[in-house]
């Protein structure tokens, strides 16, 4: 099969590999759709990922080939998402089911081979069947979907009728469309007019840079930088929530004592968020966003501003990593 081979940093090959063998509990996912998340830029060509070969890509869908166990012979042939972390099971978060916060966990496109590819083998446990109304390019996106709604799950929404989301990736427009669809007045916050138009896509009418002076219910920092996080405890009114989701691109993430300051003396709640609630045929955060598109609440397809062809996939890497052209989420097919 063809797939991406990181050898090492910044050294990505698309070449001819064995497709994955099939053990038992698991299955041969045919890739239809990959999504490339932010992360996968600086994994490729800065920090690289845990071992090397590796294929990279965690958010992807397709369908099911073959299976290791002929108990499981019914999924051949189903439409599915995958969830891309493989939990141990065995530490005292799988045992509350939180699997989320796994202390032993294996994840597919960083710890082992991923997305970028023809096929990848995964276990049968991380598969979540896709409903028809569901299409591949929608699919391919379920992860930093589910992200979203689980960043979202962190507050007590109840409290909250006006919403700052900082951050303009796609985890930050897919909860400014959740929370929208939500009937939540929502201001998606960016550092330049650029990004205006993602706004635009993706239905959010408020889109501000800066600090227009408003104060809000809630506000959710999805970027990952110290000058993010700042603004979003300045954004936020007395009482307020302040959610904590983006991946840290520093080093060091720095508060000066006047923000800490008024965490303290507006009484805020800080709560921090990773990944995405998952259960096997059972309510979670995945089950959630599906249902959500299935019912035409949210599409997350708004937020795909490339769909590119498997050859094309360094075009998508080097429009994220040099900052090219204006993009939302960039999807790329495969087995077209």
């Amino acid at each position: 099969m063809k797939a991406y081979v990181l050898h090492g940093i910044d050294d990505l090959r698309y070449e001819e590999i064995d497709r994955p063998a099939v053990k038992d509990g698991w299955a041969l996912v045919k890739v239809k759709a990959a999504g490339i998340c932010s992360s996968d830029v600086p994994r490729i060509f800065k920090t690289g990922t845990y071992h090397f070969p590796t294929v990279p890509g965690h958010e992807f869908c397709g369908e099911v080939t073959a299976v290791g166990s002929e108990s499981d012979a019914a999924l051949v042939g189903r439409r599915v998402g995958v969830f891309p972390l493989i939990p141990c099971k065995k530490c005292e978060s799988c045992k509350q089911g939180k699997y989320e916060t796994c202390k032993n966990y294996d994840y597919l496109g960083s710890r082992r081979d991923g997305g970028f590819a023809e096929y990848v083998a995964c276990p049968v446990w991380n598969l979540i069947e896709l409903p028809d109304a569901v299409s591949y390019t929608q699919a391919a996106v379920l992860e930093p979907l589910a992200v979203a709604r689980h960043a979202l799950n962190a507050a007590n929404l109840t409290k909250v009728k006006t919403a700052a989301i900082i951050g303009t990736g796609a985890i930050g427009l897919f909860m400014a469309m959740i929370l929208t669809s939500e009937g939540k007045e929502v201001a998606l916050v960016g550092r330049s007019e650029g990004k205006r138009s993602l706004a635009t896509r993706g239905g959010i009418g408020d889109y501000i840079v800066g600090d227009d002076g408003r104060k809000f219910d809630l506000t959710v920092e999805a970027v990952g930088s110290s000058a993010s996080l700042a603004q979003s405890i300045e954004l936020a009114k007395p009482g307020g929530q302040v959610v904590l989701v983006g991946n840290p691109a520093e080093d060091t993430m720095a508060m000066e004592k006047a923000i800490y300051w008024q965490i303290l003396r507006r009484q805020l709640c800080v709560y921090g968020t990773w990944n995405s609630s998952y259960e096997k045929d059972a309510p979670s955060d995945w089950s959630a966003v599906l249902r959500l598109i299935a019912e035409k609440k949210v599409d997350p397809e708004k937020a795909v501003t490339h769909v590119l062809s498997q050859e094309r996939l360094p075009e998508g890497l080097d429009m994220m990593k040099n900052k090219t052209a204006v993009y939302g989420r960039i999807v790329v097919k495969f087995n077209e």
